[in-house]
C-alpha cells in the first residue's frame, strides 16, 4: 500500500503519515507483547499438546487476526459514513483499498487461527498424520471452528467486495458485511460457555462490535487523515468535521464496551471473589486501559476537536494523542486475547445438576409456573434491554433536540413509543419470556405480545417523522442518519415489503411456515436462532401495523376500505392458524419439547392446544384496535378532503359546483 503525505501542521513542514499496514503492524506488535505476556502458551492442555509452534500461534494469530477486523470495519465505517464528499474520490478508494488489504489479512489469520485451535483442541501437532482427517471430520462439530469458518467466509466476500467499492452505498454494504462476520465469533469463548449462556453471547457481541468499531475507526482516521485538508473557502476542516462525528460513534462504543465488559466480568468469574485469580487480574488490568481510554476520549472531544476547528496548529496534538490511544487500545487488545486463554477462576457458576433443560434451551428449569409468574418471574435478556433502552434514549433526545428549538412534539406519541418498548421488555424478559422457553403455551403468549401488541404501541410513537425533523442534515453528500432513513423510505425494497398484501403475507405467512418447519425447532434449541425469532416477530409485527395505521412518511398508501380487506383476511387466516393448533394431534418441534422431561409438565400436547387457542384469543383485541385504527384515518382522510374542497370552493367561487349545475342544464335542455 501507497505511503500517504500528511498535512503540514505548519508552514514549510511536511509530515509523513505512516501507510496503513504500518500502522496495522504496530498495533500487531503491541498487542501480541501484551497477549504473550500474559497469555503465551500457558493456555490449559486437556488432551495432548499440540507443540510448542500451536501453543505460541495461537495468541499471535488472535491478535492478527482482531487487528486486521479493526482496521477492516474502522476504514469502511469512515469511508462510508464519516468522510465528507469531494470532488476527489481518493479518500473513498484509499479507504476502499486498506479495508481489502485488512479483510485479506483477517481472512487468512482467521483460516490459520481456526487450524492451530483445532490442533489445540484435539491435542496433536499440525504435522500428526491424522491432523487432517480429524479436522474434516469435527470441524463442523466444534463451535469455535464452525464459528470461525462461517466468519471467515463472511470476510472472504468482503475482502473482494471493498476493494472494488467506489460509492458511499457499496462501502456502506460492505461495512455491513464486517459488522455481520463478527457476530458468530461471539458463539464461542468463556461467555458462550458460562451458565447464563445466552447473556454471555450477547454481552460479548456487543463488546466484539464496539471495540472493533472504536478501534479501527481511529485507525482508519490516521490514515486518511492527510487527505482531510480543508477545502477552499470552507469554515471547518474536513479532519474537524470526520473527527467530531467519529467522537459521537466512540462515545457510544464506549458505553457499550464498559455495560457490556461488567456483564461479562460478572458472568465469567460468579462473584468479587473471583477477582483474585489471575482471570480477574486481567480483567482489573482491562478495565484500566478501559478508563485511560475513556479519558483521552474526553480530552479529544472538549480539546482537541476545538483545536482541529480553530485551525491546523490543532493537527499535531491531535496525531500524538490519537497515536497514543491505539498503542492503549492495542494493549487493550492484548489483554483480550491474554483473557480468553486463561481459565475461569473457581467461583464461576457451574451448570446445573439437571442438565437436559439447560442443554435444550440455555437456561436452568423455572419450575412450575403460578399464578404470580406474570410479575415474579423474571430473566433479563440484556440483548432486548440494550435495544430497548437505546430505542427509548435516542427518541427522548430527539424530542429535546425539537424543543429546545422550540418546536412541539405530541406527548402521547412519545408516551406510545416508550410504552411499546417497555412492553416489548416485558415479553422478553418477565414470565412469558422466562417460560416460553419451555412451554408452547407461554411461548405463545410472548409471541403475541412481540408481534402484535408492542407494535401497536410503537408505530403511533412515529419515530421516523420524529427523526427527519430532529436530525441535522448533512450538506456534504455524506450518509449520515438523516440521509440513511430517507434512503430507506424511498427504497425500491420498502416499496415491495410495505404493499399491504406483501406484509399481511409476511406476517401471517412466514408465520406458519416457520411453526410447521425446522426452523421452530432451531430457534429454541439455539441463541442465534432465538434471536433472529423475535428480530422477525417484532419487524414482521411493526410492518403490518405500519401499512395499516402508520403516519410516518413511507410508499403511497392504499385506500382504507382496502386496509380494512387485508386486515379481515389476515386475522381470518390468523384466527385459522390457532383454530388448527387446538386441534393437533402431532408435537411441533418434537426433539425440542418432547425431550424436555419437565417432571411439572406431563402432557406437551395439551399445553401445544393451549398456545393455538392462545393465539386464537389474544389477537382479537389486537385485531380491533387496528379496525379502529383504520376507521379513524379514513374519517380523518374524508374531513381532511371536504376541508380541502370547502378552501377551493372559497378560493375560485366554488367553481365545480357551478360546473356540475351547468352541465345538469344542459342535460335538461337536451331532455
Amino acid at each position: 500500500m501507497p505511503r500517504l503525505e500528511g498535512m503540514s501542521s505548519s508552514p514549510g513542514t511536511a509530515r509523513t503519515t505512516p501507510s496503513p499496514l504500518g500502522i496495522l503492524g504496530v498495533v500487531s506488535i503491541v498487542a501480541v507483547v501484551a497477549a504473550t505476556a500474559f497469555g503465551g502458551g500457558a493456555a490449559p492442555l486437556e488432551l495432548g499438546d499440540p507443540g510448542a509452534f500451536v501453543r505460541w500461534s495461537l495468541p499471535v494469530l488472535r491478535v492478527v487476526h482482531d487487528a486486521a477486523a479493526a482496521v477492516t470495519v474502522g476504514a469502511l465505517v469512515v469511508g462510508a459514513f464519516l468522510v465528507p464528499e469531494t470532488t476527489r474520490t481518493s479518500r473513498r478508494e484509499t479507504l476502499a483499498q486498506v479495508a481489502g488489504g485488512a479483510a485479506i489479512v483477517w481472512f487468512l489469520a482467521g483460516v490459520g487461527r481456526m487450524l492451530t485451535d483445532f490442533a489445540s483442541l484435539a491435542g496433536i501437532p499440525l504435522t500428526d498424520g491424522t491432523y487432517l482427517s480429524q479436522l474434516t471430520a469435527f470441524v463442523w462439530e466444534l463451535d469455535s471452528t464452525r464459528t470461525a469458518v462461517i466468519s471467515s467466509a463472511i470476510v472472504a466476500v468482503v475482502a473482494v467486495a471493498a476493494p472494488l467499492a467506489r460509492t458511499k452505498g457499496a462501502l456502506a454494504w460492505a461495512c455491513a458485511g464486517s459488522v455481520l462476520a463478527l457476530l458468530p465469533l461471539a458463539l464461542s469463548g468463556h461467555s458462550a460457555a458460562s451458565l447464563d449462556h445466552m447473556s454471555g453471547v450477547n454481552a460479548l457481541a456487543f463488546h466484539l462490535v464496539s471495540a472493533t468499531v472504536w478501534i479501527g475507526g481511529l485507525v482508519a482516521l490516521l490514515v486518511v487523515r492527510p487527505s482531510l485538508r480543508p477545502p477552499q473557502g470552507a469554515v471547518r476542516s474536513h479532519l474537524a468535521v470526520t473527527t467530531q462525528r467519529y467522537s459521537s460513534i466512540a462515545a457510544w462504543c464506549f458505553a457499550l464496551l464498559v455495560g457490556s465488559g461488567l456483564l461479562a466480568t460478572w458472568i465469567n468469574i460468579g462473584g468479587l471473589g473471583g477477582l483474585d485469580s489471575r482471570y480477574g487480574v486481567l480483567l482489573i488490568l482491562k478495565a484500566v486501559a478501559a478508563i485511560i481510554l475513556g479519558v483521552i476520549g474526553w480530552w479529544h472531544r472538549s480539546r482537541t476537536i476545538a483545536a482541529l476547528e480553530a485551525g491546523a496548529e490543532g493537527v499535531a496534538p491531535f496525531v500524538r494523542l490519537a497515536t497514543g490511544e491505539v498503542v492503549v487500545m492495542a494493549a487493550a487488545m492484548g489483554l483480550g486475547v491474554a483473557v480468553g486463554r486463561t481459565p475461569t477462576p473457581e467461583t464461576a457458576q457451574e451448570a446445573p445438576a439437571n442438565a437436559i433443560v439447560y442443554d435444550l434451551s440455555g437456561y436452568p428449569d423455572p419450575g412450575p409456573p403460578s399464578s404470580t409468574s406474570w410479575l415474579t418471574s423474571w430473566q433479563v435478556d440484556w440483548l432486548w434491554l440494550t435495544v430497548s433502552v437505546i430505542a427509548v434514549l435516542v427518541y427522548v433526545r430527539w424530542v429535546l433536540r425539537l424543543r429546545a428549538r422550540g418546536d412541539e412534539w405530541p406527548v402521547l406519541r412519545t408516551v406510545s413509543w416508550v410504552l411499546g418498548w417497555a412492553v416489548f421488555f416485558y415479553f422478553t424478559s418477565a414470565g412469558p419470556g422466562v417460560y416460553g422457553k419451555v412451554l408452547f403455551s407461554w411461548h405463545m403468549v410472548e409471541h403475541m405480545g412481540v408481534a402484535m401488541i408492542a407494535p401497536l404501541l410503537m408505530v403511533p410513537g412515529a419515530p421516523i417523522t420524529l427523526a427527519l425533523r430532529a436530525l441535522p442534515a448533512r450538506r456534504d453528500k455524506t450518509l449520515g442518519p438523516r440521509e440513511l432513513i430517507l434512503a430507506s423510505v424511498h427504497s425500491p425494497y420498502l416499496r415491495v415489503l410495505a404493499n399491504p398484501a406483501v406484509a399481511a403475507s409476511l406476517f401471517f405467512f412466514s408465520l406458519a411456515i416457520f411453526y410447521y418447519s425446522p426452523l421452530f425447532e432451531l430457534a429454541m434449541s439455539t441463541h442465534t436462532g432465538h434471536v433472529l425469532m423475535m428480530a422477525h416477530f417484532v419487524m414482521s409485527g411493526y410492518l403490518f401495523v405500519w401499512v395499516l395505521i402508520g403516519i410516518d412518511p413511507g410508499p403511497k398508501r392504499w385506500p382504507p376500505i382496502a386496509l380494512f380487506v387485508v386486515l379481515l383476511a389476515t386475522i381470518s387466516f390468523h384466527a385459522f392458524f390457532g383454530v388448527i393448533l387446538t386441534q393437533s394431534t402431532e408435537l411441533l418441534a418434537p426433539d425440542y419439547f418432547g425431550r424436555l422431561n419437565l417432571p411439572w409438565m406431563t402432557d406437551p400436547l395439551a399445553d401445544q392446544r393451549t398456545g393455538g387457542a392462545i393465539a386464537w384469543g389474544v389477537g382479537e383485541a389486537p385485531t380491533l384496535v387496528l379496525a379502529i385504527g383504520v376507521a379513524w384515518q379514513w374519517m380523518r382522510s374524508d374531513a381532511r378532503e371536504s376541508t380541502r374542497r370547502d378552501r377551493r370552493a372559497d378560493r375560485d367561487g366554488d367553481a365545480e359546483l357551478e360546473a356540475y349545475n351547468r352541465h345538469l342544464a344542459e342535460l335538461s335542455r337536451d331532455d
